[in-house]
């Protein structure tokens, strides 16, 4: 596939598992969408059989509190959202439509590695049109309680700091750089798990947080130990999978970003600061298209499945 192309998935894919917070069972449905869709969540099941559409953007958050949650004024929402479109975003995916029938994102194994998997399954297609970039151009910088994040202008490609600084001796201090590239996602940041602190389950158990939380999908922290026997994936999970989040929420721009981010001691809700800072600032950032060739071959994919609520949204959008 040429560089500068949009893309969606060439079939259908299913996926199902339980929410790390709810501990709703959910069945996640990842299907080919049109040109210019983008990523949009069909969400399902809600009361008296009414479904809705969330398109995965910044104005659609509605909660950053351990987790990012998409919503709408009719109270349709879905949870913990971040680890799909990472891998939505990691693997460059422009356009597919999202069906969802339970409240809340499966968690699978805390990466995003079994929706990697997933895309994988299904085939990516190259489709007609050029692929739109959200270019920085001038720094914007946001902090909140001693940890901050800021974009920084860069000619090409999207570069990724992550730093992140936790008392406990599990993890301590730990920094890595990216630059992001599909390949790159897959080896260095699918695979890590998200994480949590034994001393902190009570409390947020009591908050309907972490219902659904195990060994199988995060690591477990007591103090100084790692509590899942099979130990940690990389030496230094904690800041990939601050960096899985990352990606995952700055993907809420709405296009894949030409530029530098840096965050030390982020999350969900620093993340979406920078966003807003970001679009607060008009001159701070423009929409550039990806120049591509008019030799143009290979489309959207001959027999391609298209579900009549994808063909419905791109009509409508």
């Amino acid at each position: 596939m040429r560089v500068g192309f949009q893309t969606t998935l060439r079939d259908r894919v299913t996926v199902s598992g339980v929410g790390v917070h709810s501990a709703a069972p959910a069945e996640l449905i990842l299907q080919p969408a049109d040109v210019d869709s983008g990523v949009v969540f069909l969400r399902t099941g809600l009361p008296s059989g009414r479904e809705r559409l969330l398109e995965a953007k910044r104005s659609n958050v509605t909660h950053t509190a351990l987790c990012t949650m998409l919503g709408d004024a009719s109270g349709a929402s879905v949870s913990t959202v971040e680890h799909l479109l990472a891998a939505l975003s990691g693997l460059q995916i422009d356009n597919v439509l999202i069906e969802i029938d339970g409240p809340e994102t499966p968690i699978m194994d805390g990466s995003a590695a079994d929706f990697v998997s997933a895309i994988d399954r299904a085939g990516i297609v190259q489709q007609s049109r050029s692929r739109r970039y959200l270019k920085i151009l001038k720094p914007v910088r946001v902090e909140r309680d001693g940890a901050y994040a800021e974009f920084l202008p860069a000619e090409r490609g999207f570069r990724l700091d992550v730093e992140i600084d936790f008392e406990s001796p599990a993890i301590g201090r730990q920094r890595r750089s990216f630059n992001l590239d599909p390949a790159t996602f897959r080896r260095e940041i699918a695979r890590a798990r998200t994480f949590g602190f034994v001393s902190d389950v009570k409390k947020m158990w009591q908050a309907g947080f972490a219902l659904g939380s195990s060994l199988e999908n995060s690591v477990a922290i007591d103090g100084g130990t790692i509590l899942n026997p099979e130990g940690l994936r990389y030496a230094d999970e904690f800041v990939r999978h601050k960096a899985l989040d990352a990606v995952g929420d700055l993907s809420l721009a709405g296009a894949p970003i030409i530029g530098f981010y840096r965050t030390y001691r982020p999350g969900h809700k620093l993340n979406a600061m920078a966003l807003e800072a970001l679009f607060a600032s008009r001159s701070a950032y423009e929409f550039v298209e990806a120049p591509v060739s008019k030799s143009f071959v290979k489309g959207f994919g001959a027999g391609a499945h298209v579900p009549a609520a994808a063909a419905a949204f791109a009509a409508a959008d």
